[in-house]
């Protein structure tokens, strides 16, 4: 039996803008998404398929992938997605569902689903390493989206990222002398990218705001000092609140903090970024946020 593991990630920089080309900042997390295969000659030619969560098991599924069936499963609606991806898997990949194989596969998402830290992004890169395929084409095609996420789990590491005029990126040792005074708290939801992702299309953007977004990011990873960062980070947090044209989430649930506090990803939901001061954690407790992360403690 194979193993294979992706990190999760968490996006610094130029959420949204994105979509357009601007320049990002990702960070790997030590919690990712596990999985293991083993292989058999069988002529029945199987999927056996078991998705774990946090080692609990939650979809199992039995899939026939000569006639791309489901032949059993405890979620239909989740075993469809699985053998879409899988078929998809198929027709880019030169060694994997040939016939006269049978397959045992699992994995194990080692985060709770409400994180936003990559459970897809993380599933399409180990697929896309078992099978020695293109992982941003299969995400592509099986998802969509800009493919930061998806670099982050194939480096391990850091990564710049812009996906226009093409995909391209590359691994960075974002190392900050002050790592240790940062803390990532969570807002104890999930949010629903495409509903952010709806709004921001719906404005009119500029070649020089996003070009703002992308020379941000790269004045963040340079950055050495943590009032320097920090002041960077309200810089860009005020700059993405006016264009949409909706509160930070500072303004929202921690008005009265004595720092700065950074949205990650899609705003509203997931984790927040912040620096420690005195009380923080009675602080954040305080305001009914009690998942509180060091920056050793969530950074691969």
């Amino acid at each position: 039996m194979g193993e294979i593991f992706s990190p999760g990630k968490l996006m610094l920089t130029s959420e949204y803008f994105a979509m357009d080309g601007a320049l990002v900042l990702a960070v790997p997390t030590k919690l990712g998404q596990e999985f293991s295969f083993d292989e058999q000659d069988d002529k029945k030619s199987l999927i056996f398929w078991s998705a774990y969560h946090q080692n609990k098991v939650w979809l199992q599924a039995v899939i026939d992938y000569k006639n791309w069936q489901i032949i059993e499963t405890n979620i239909p609606s989740s075993a469809e997605f699985i053998l879409k991806t899988l078929k998809n898997v198929q027709s880019l990949s030169a060694i994997k569902f040939k016939n006269n194989c049978s397959y045992h596969l699992k994995t194990n998402l080692q985060f709770p689903a409400d994180y936003g830290l990559g459970s897809s992004s993380t599933l399409m890169n180990n697929l896309a390493e078992w099978a020695e395929i293109d992982p941003f084409y299969l995400n592509a095609i099986s998802l969509g989206g800009s493919g930061y996420d998806i670099a982050v789990a194939k480096e391990k590491s850091a990564v710049l990222f812009q996906n226009k005029p093409e995909i391209k990126y590359e691994k960075v040792n974002f190392n900050p002398s002050f790592k240790n005074e940062l803390i990532f708290i969570h807002l104890n939801q999930k949010q629903d990218s495409r509903e952010g992702i709806a709004l921001y299309k719906s404005k009119n953007k500029s070649q020089k705001l996003v070009d703002e977004f992308s020379n941000l990011t790269r004045n963040i990873l340079v950055c050495n000092e943590l009032e320097n960062f920090s002041q960077l980070m309200l810089i860009h947090e005020q700059r993405i609140s006016g264009f949409l044209e909706i509160p930070t989430v500072k303004e929202r649930f921690f008005a009265d903090c004595p720092i700065f506090i950074k949205s990650l990803g899609a705003w509203g939901g997931d984790f927040v970024m912040s620096s420690k001061f005195e009380g923080f954690r009675d602080y954040f407790w305080g305001k009914g946020f009690n998942t509180i992360f060091e920056y050793s403690d969530l950074i691969y």
